[in-house]
């Protein structure tokens, strides 16, 4: 699979430049604090598909309770591709890159989120910020987060959750977190459709000859083997650069004083 630093930093990518276009009324962020939150909670999103298996980053991240919770997605998962598989889909033990790397899926997080958050506020916030912001903490800050460990990557979660409520003050702010959440599941599926395995992001609602869990994926030219050289040495340091060009444009005054600088350089020439 691919790998969770990965996952994390395109997510943070995505929710940078979807919370610079999401309308305010929309639930956009309409502050520096609450376009970083929204990256944060799109980052550790992002990391959310790969709850179907027990090796991925997000079933280490909360220990015991996310390995469980990891078991039985998985379980769900398998379930439910026995269920719906078409005819000429092949038969599987394990649930690994079927109903979390959908489509469905993704809008159906968003939805479920957006909804909790109107229904029960604060707390679902807080759950939600919890959540996303400890799989962030898990994939961007990998080698602390395995020195430390789960507990310790719990303890920093929750604090930060709390703290970032309050830069969540109003409840149409907080329905964006179902936006972020439902985006970086999406993107997860994104880059796990350019390795060779696929997903199938269109299962089961879209049959094709005969199967409805065909993958989604590129030509074998183009596609790259998850975890290997290309990924390592290239990707993950380009999506990082890329994230931290769009945070430092996200920042109060950069646009405006680079705006300034350009104008300057073109006068004097």
């Amino acid at each position: 699979m691919v790998m969770g630093a990965t996952h994390a930093v395109s997510g943070a990518v995505a929710g940078l430049l979807a919370a610079q276009v999401l309308p305010p009324e929309w639930g956009g962020p309409t502050s520096t604090a609450e376009m970083f939150t929204f990256a944060g909670v799109c980052a550790g999103a992002a990391l959310l598909p790969d709850l179907d298996t027990g090796q991925s980053t997000v079933a280490r991240s909360f220990g015991p309770v996310s390995w469980a919770l990891a078991k039985v997605v998985d379980e769900v998962s398998l379930w439910y591709y026995r269920l719906t598989r078409g005819r000429r889909d092949p038969k599987r033990t394990g649930g690994h890159r079927t109903l979390t790397h959908t489509a469905l899926f993704a809008i159906a997080i968003s939805f479920g989120v957006s909804a909790l958050v109107v229904a029960f506020g604060r707390p679902a916030v807080i759950g939600t910020l919890f959540l996303t912001l400890g799989l962030a903490l898990r994939g961007l800050a990998g080698g602390w987060a395995k020195r430390s460990g789960w507990i310790a990557v719990t303890l920093v979660a929750g604090v930060l959750a709390a703290l970032t409520w309050t830069w969540y003050p109003d409840e149409i702010g907080s329905r964006a977190l179902g936006v972020a959440v439902g985006l970086g599941c999406a993107v997860h599926c994104l880059g796990d459709a350019i390795t060779k395995e696929g997903v199938p992001f269109l299962a089961p609602l879209l049959p094709w000859r005969g199967r409805r869990w065909w993958e989604f994926q590129l030509p074998s030219w183009l596609s790259i083997r998850a975890g290997g050289t290309f990924e390592r040495a290239f990707l993950g340091p380009v999506l990082t650069l890329i994230a931290g060009g769009l945070a430092l444009w996200a920042l109060d005054g950069v646009p405006e004083a680079v705006n300034d600088a350009l104008v300057q350089f073109g006068a004097l020439r």
